[in-house]
């Protein structure tokens, strides 16, 4: 190894450290110079030549790296010329690389709205999965519509698929967005807790297990816990994103459609993060209203047509409560998952016209969005 052998030589704990965070400030900085070359390298045709489809492939294969990491180094090199202040940072060894990839990941997604020197600050008090958090939210309150439209292509991504094997198990496997997996863990971590000291099992078994008693028991499900500030949940301009518990930070669109039915706890902070006051508020739709809903409506009411039961619906203001909406019966209506989502972040409408009847109403394509000339 080049200038091992001077490294291993290396005796105390003291010598060692400071000879590991040497070597990570010149290797963030080799970062650096290779992410640039490997974004220009991207530019060019050479890929073809060395029989790849693309120069994406070509990189992850020639120089032995995942898709992720290759990703992020052509992100940082396109992104380095506009980067000044990060650069510095990162061959002061103030940051590491790994922080400098997720600011340029944010200023390729926001552009000119990216505030470097907030994101800086953060980045140098803070590890790479926080500071991954804090990018989201700097995206958000740039760009929520843009955070929102992530959130829907990972929706899309959802899958599942479950595999009867030779033996006679079945393999699971999947993927889910940030929401669905935070329903998921949410639901299964208390069951996959040990049960007495005398309990062996991996988590990796506990988690099984627990899958299958949620599976096979009507139990009541956990519920899913959200912090957001109040300009989040009422959507406004430059709000950060919202904190899910087991899950990255989540759009307002997210916990606008979450807080339909739900119990709010609000808590008031003062400049110092002290808590000044603790009060709650239920908008959960319950007991007598929520015996009314359902013998009203039975099932999912979209007017498409959806035969969803009403225990594996959601009551959800056809006018937000957080718009001034009531929590009134003509105000409530029966939705799905699938359907409440599609309200909420899939951009579509529903409203009720002056005869009672429910209407949806899609989100304008992209035709519809064009500037028409005169008839």
């Amino acid at each position: 190894m080049e200038g091992g052998e001077g490294a291993l030589a290396l005796e105390t704990g003291a010598e060692m450290i400071d000879y590991l965070v040497r070597r990570r400030v010149q290797m963030d900085q080799d970062e650096l110079v290779w992410s640039v070359v490997a974004a220009r390298f991207a530019q060019t045709d050479e890929y073809d030549a060395q029989g790849f489809v693309s120069p994406f492939a070509c990189i992850k294969a020639m120089c032995h790296m995942s898709g992720g990491a290759v990703s992020a180094r052509i992100c940082a090199g396109e992104e380095l010329e506009r980067l000044d202040k990060s650069v510095a940072a990162v061959e002061a060894g103030e940051i590491g690389f790994a922080h400098f990839a997720q600011i340029a990941n944010t200023s390729a997604k926001v552009g000119d709205r990216l505030d470097e020197t907030t994101l800086l600050r953060h980045a140098g008090k803070e590890g790479v999965a926080k500071f991954r958090e804090t990018c989201i939210h700097a995206r958000h309150a740039a760009d929520p519509e843009g955070v929102v439209e992530e959130e829907v292509q990972s929706v899309e991504m959802r899958e599942l698929t479950l595999t009867d094997t030779d033996d006679g198990l079945v393999a699971v496997s999947g993927t889910l967005d940030k929401v669905g997996g935070a329903a998921l863990r949410t639901a299964l971590e208390p069951l996959a807790k040990r049960m007495g000291k005398d309990d062996r099992r991996r988590y990796p078994r506990r988690l099984a297990d627990a899958l299958v008693e949620f599976s096979m028991n009507a139990l009541d499900r956990p519920n899913l816990q959200v912090t957001t500030s109040l300009e989040t949940l009422l959507g406004l301009s430059g709000a950060p994103a919202a904190e899910m518990e087991f899950s990255l930070p989540i759009s307002a669109k997210a916990v606008e459609r979450l807080a339909c039915d739900s119990s709010i706890t609000r808590i008031l902070l003062g400049s110092d993060s002290t808590v000044i006051d603790v009060g709650r508020s239920k908008r959960t739709v319950s007991g007598p209203a929520r015996r009314a809903l359902d013998a009203r409506d039975g099932h999912c009411r979209w007017p498409g047509g959806c035969d969803r039961p009403a225990k594996s619906s959601a009551a959800h203001h056809v006018v937000h409560w957080t718009h001034g909406g009531s929590t009134d019966l003509s105000n409530l209506v029966l939705l799905c998952h699938r359907h409440h989502w599609l309200v909420h972040e899939g951009k579509w409408q529903l409203v009720r016209s002056d005869d009672g009847r429910m209407l949806a109403i899609p989100p304008a394509t992209e035709f519809q969005r064009l500037p028409r000339g005169p008839d």
